[in-house]
């Protein structure tokens, strides 16, 4: 087995020389403009080790990957009882998919599609102004990544408030259900800004740690979550952090993740590390082409996988 530098550059030197980079999110103004020749990756180890390599130090919009904070700030609200308003099984549909809300009487089949995230910013709206809420949710992901250098990109906000028709249509039908229980575009407000959360590679893996470690952060060892907590967290992005490509990224790499639109993935080794990888080439699917490609390789090479002997 490599060591986890050399496996690190490897991987991003092999990335680096691909052509086939999939395609970057147009329907998404601001992320139509991002060079799709990008690519950076970061591991942040439980014993405190820090590895980077490519672009790992450029912020990018983290899109769906914001997800795995707001549903972590939502539970530590109101706890179980948000499985009332959210499923727990895999869409096996599109991210933005309205189909399963009518069949499901507004009940968003996961956390992590757009439907059910948000469905968490309106549990993360009680009781604040949108204002409110998107500050505390920043707050958040600042302290997880110690680091409050992180923003939120107004103009991929904006860009995603001026094209989120679909996200509009599965905020009313969800409201037409009960599932809101504020005005639909008070809790799109919120998630709009949440998924323009821009953060670097080192940001977003440093963010991540509390997941690869029992749910404390590794380097102060205060608890963030329980540690059951943070194994179900860990199952929701296995089984649902990919949409409709969650089977097989479970299948290829082995370790719960969450993509985003804008490139990026955070993927967790349980005991071992928190890593993030950004190409900004999207599959089929919406996931990161390389990004996914990366982490199978990396996977592969450190003998890392929730399913390994």
């Amino acid at each position: 087995m490599p060591e986890l530098e050399q496996a690190l550059a490897e991987v991003a030197a092999e990335m680096a020389a691909r052509t086939d980079r999939g395609n970057v999110a147009t329907y998404i103004p601001q992320l139509g403009k991002v060079d799709p020749r990008k690519f950076g990756i970061a591991a942040v180890t439980n014993d405190g080790r820090v590895i980077l390599a490519g672009d790992a130090d450029q912020p990018f919009s983290i899109q769906s990957v914001s997800k795995v904070f707001t549903l972590t700030l939502a539970l530590g609200k109101i706890g179980d009882a948000l499985w009332q308003r959210v499923g727990r099984e895999p869409s096996g549909n599109p991210f933005n998919s309205i189909v399963q809300l009518e069949h499901e009487n507004g009940i968003p089949r996961n956390p992590f599609i757009n439907a059910g995230a948000i469905v968490i910013s309106d549990v993360l709206l009680a009781g604040h102004q949108p204002r409110e809420a998107i500050g505390e949710i920043l707050r958040f992901i600042q302290f997880l990544a110690d680091d409050d250098t992180i923003i939120i990109d107004r103009d991929v906000a904006a860009s995603e408030r001026a094209t989120g028709y679909r996200n509009f249509a599965l905020a009313n039908y969800m409201k037409s259900f009960g599932n809101l229980h504020h005005e639909p575009e008070l809790a799109l407000g919120v998630y709009f800004h949440h998924c323009a959360v821009a953060m670097s590679c080192r940001q977003l893996a440093m963010a991540g740690r509390f997941l690869a470690n029992g749910g404390r952060n590794p380097a102060t060892g205060h608890s963030v979550v329980s540690a059951e907590r943070a194994r179900r967290i860990g199952a929701l992005m296995l089984t649902c952090g990919h949409y409709d490509g969650s089977g097989d990224f479970a299948f290829r790499v082995g370790i719960p993740g969450k993509s985003g639109v804008g490139g990026g993935i955070l993927g967790i080794v349980p005991g071992v590390a928190s890593l993030a990888v950004w190409s900004p080439g999207l599959n089929e699917n919406g996931n990161s082409k390389l990004g996914s490609i990366a982490l199978e390789k990396l996977a592969r090479m450190m003998g890392w996988s929730i399913f390994a002997p």
